[in-house]
């Protein structure tokens, strides 16, 4: 088995190399534009962390820009152009880009497929629109993003990784070098400043490349329905895990250092919750009255319409709300950085 995964990888970086090669010669067209675009990426698949960045990016810059996010919306029924309303189902416009539209209601969110096109239509139909953040778009380079930003995640180093699907690479590290910053995320709080080198000293290829680190700022449990006779929730209050990202386990061991975890359910990253889902969770709920249902941000995003939720479950759903929030490294003032790229290239 791993013979064949070896031969599939090597096959796999064949052919995105490749394919970057067409690109860089020009073979394959990327297309600029005159608006600043930030690209907000990564090199490997699954949970590094991009919707806290993009929802950091949001709320550190709403201020000075009348920002556009665009993403392809992951997992989505429909196909095409869409611009997301609160009032949208995450099956039709993908979990990700509805949380970062309840979070941030007055932002011109849109999903597609074709980014090219994507961008052509937001600045017809929004011409107020001055920046545009590309959630997801590393990888996608029609687009010639005029920024780009790495999310590497902390707890699952890439040096040592493979490419998909022998390990979960799903880029060339050689790419690393088309970076502009590096956000290193769920960093450990007394992350040490030897570690830190470390990271600097592997992923900075060019000389104007900065690394920040951040970590997961655990925000107060939510409850996802109100009640008006709803007890408050304690600390080590008995709790049922419920989580579907692409990495569970800052969840699992923040949660578990508040509560008396008896229960985990751990799905594949964007997960559909079926009725026998709800039934399973609503069974162990039934053994232990007392605890709560905790969810990860996103999939309280799939719950928060379901009609298919028992009464006694939907009284028990809480969620975790999460924000990324940057620590001290080797370089700071990360926006104000990010801020004077963008300026600099609208003159």
């Amino acid at each position: 088995m791993k013979l064949l995964k070896t031969i599939a990888s090597w096959i796999y970086a064949t052919v995105i190399a490749i394919r970057h090669r067409l690109y860089d010669w020009g073979v394959m067209k990327s297309y600029s534009f005159d608006i600043p675009i930030v690209c907000i990426g990564n090199i490997t698949v699954g949970g590094t962390g991009k919707t806290p960045a993009a929802e950091f990016l949001l709320q550190s810059l709403s201020a000075s820009y009348n920002i556009a996010l665009l993403s392809r919306g992951y997992g989505r029924r429909t196909k095409g152009y869409r611009e997301v309303l609160v009032t949208d189902s995450y099956l039709d416009v993908g979990d990700e880009p509805l949380q970062i539209k309840l979070k941030s209601p007055q932002t011109v969110v849109v999903v597609a497929e074709d980014r090219v096109a994507a961008i052509e239509r937001i600045r017809s139909e929004h011409p107020e629109v001055n920046l545009i953040i590309m959630d997801d778009g590393f990888q996608h380079r029609r687009v010639k993003a005029k920024i780009n930003i790495l999310i590497m995640d902390a707890t699952r180093p890439y040096m040592n990784d493979h490419i998909l699907p022998l390990g979960r690479l799903r880029d060339l590290k050689s790419r690393l070098s088309a970076a502009h910053f590096f956000i290193v995320t769920k960093c450990p709080e007394n992350m040490t400043p030897l570690d830190r080198r470390l990271w600097c000293k592997n992923l900075r290829t060019i000389a104007y490349q900065k690394v920040y680190f951040s970590v997961i700022a655990q925000q107060s449990v939510k409850p996802l329905f109100d009640y008006e006779d709803r007890e408050e929730v304690y600390y080590g209050q008995q709790a049922i895990l419920v989580s579907g990202i692409g990495n569970p386990r800052p969840f699992i061991k923040a949660a578990s250092e508040r509560f008396n975890v008896v229960g985990k359910f751990t799905y594949a990253d964007h997960h559909r919750f079926s009725v026998d889902d709800l039934k399973e969770i609503n069974n162990m709920l039934k053994r232990y009255p007392r605890a709560i249902v905790l969810l990860t941000e996103k999939d309280a995003v799939k719950l928060r319409r379901s009609k298919r939720l028992p009464e006694r479950l939907r009284r028990a759903l809480y969620y975790q709300p999460i924000e990324m929030a940057l620590i001290d490294g080797p370089d700071r003032n990360f926006i104000g950085y990010l801020v004077a790229e963008i300026e600099h290239i609208d003159r």
